[in-house]
């Protein structure tokens, strides 16, 4: 009785925080931190975690979907996963291999339109991991619904060297005029395809901190963070949802910023040209008739009138 009250007063609390996330983010991009340590807890073997995170990350990725998320950024693989020990890599390696194939043969990513894309430094990857890779990706190819980005041997700040080396090169070689150089080709030398701006990560495991993922698009992009405690074969889809309103409280306060800004603007540019009517109708009152004077008053009581409105 007390299980079914619960998952009766979760149900309820994840449809208010539905409700409150109406026109949520199109971009989210998670770090499914935790794995290792949710199978400590329990006594397990790390590549356990793996496991059971696996199984969330298929969740996640329907959440998605049924909220009209447009783009998920999964932080799969970094960098420094390459420092763990041969045991806890070659495990991950058969788990991503796994699961790239899998998905991509899943019946719901291709009735759902569902691009599957790598990014990062794949090259660095086992051939088997490549291969399950070049296969997702040629599978989903077509699609453009969704877009699921997994993120692989991947560090931020590599991203944008590596970029910036890339430009640079072309530059000195003369193929490329710096006048040229805007946000939408920095953007194709990071992927070499196209990457929405980021509107909320999500990081799970109880740290605080984004771990230099995805700085281009999510940093440039100012996009909200929510950081919780479960671990990632923990996370629920009412932590998912609190980290939508989360962004959705951040739109918020922004756009009620912009507006107070504009309207700061506004004021001052207004003021400002009164000011100066002011002073040149005292000018010309000193040469024109004096029954025009009356006439300079009432338009500029007008004009006082329509910036105050």
């Amino acid at each position: 009785m007390k299980q079914w009250l619960r998952e009766q007063v979760a149900r309820a609390y994840q449809r208010l925080l539905r409700r409150e996330g109406d026109g949520g983010p199109s971009h989210v991009a998670i770090i499914q931190d935790g794995n290792r340590r949710y199978a400590r807890e329990r006594g397990d073997e790390a590549t356990e975690g793996y496991d059971a995170g696996a199984r969330t990350t298929e969740q996640v990725l329907e959440w998605c979907q049924d909220l009209g998320v447009k783009e998920l950024t999964l932080y799969a693989f970094s960098t420094e996963n390459f420092k763990r020990p041969p045991e806890q890599r070659e495990k991950l390696y058969d788990l991503l291999e796994e699961k790239l194939t899998s998905i991509a043969d899943n019946d719901r990513i291709h009735e759902n339109g569902v691009a599957i894309r790598a990014i990062g430094e794949t090259g660095r990857l086992p051939d088997r991991v490549r291969e399950a890779i070049r296969y997702a990706e040629d599978r989903t190819a077509g699609y453009d619904s969704f877009r699921l980005n997994v993120a692989l041997a991947y560090g931020g700040r590599n991203e944008l060297l590596r970029a910036a080396r890339d430009v640079l090169e072309d530059v000195e070689a003369g193929e490329l005029d710096p006048a040229a150089i805007d946000t939408d080709l920095v953007d194709d030398r990071l992927y070499g395809r196209e990457v929405r701006d980021v509107d909320l990560i999500i990081r799970t495991g109880g740290d605080e901190r984004t771990s230099n993922f995805l700085p281009w698009h999510a940093n440039g992009n100012e996009a909200a963070a929510y950081f919780c405690a479960p671990y990632w074969p923990e996370f629920s889809k009412t932590d998912f949802l609190r980290g939508i309103r989360t962004y959705q409280s951040r739109e918020r306060s922004w756009q009620r910023t912009r507006r107070e800004r504009a309207a700061a603007i506004v004021r001052a540019v207004a003021e400002t040209e009164l000011a100066e009517a002011r002073t040149v109708a005292g000018r010309l009152r000193e040469k024109l008739p004096g029954t025009a004077a009356p006439e300079l008053d009432a338009e500029l009581d007008g004009s006082t009138a329509e910036s105050a409105d």
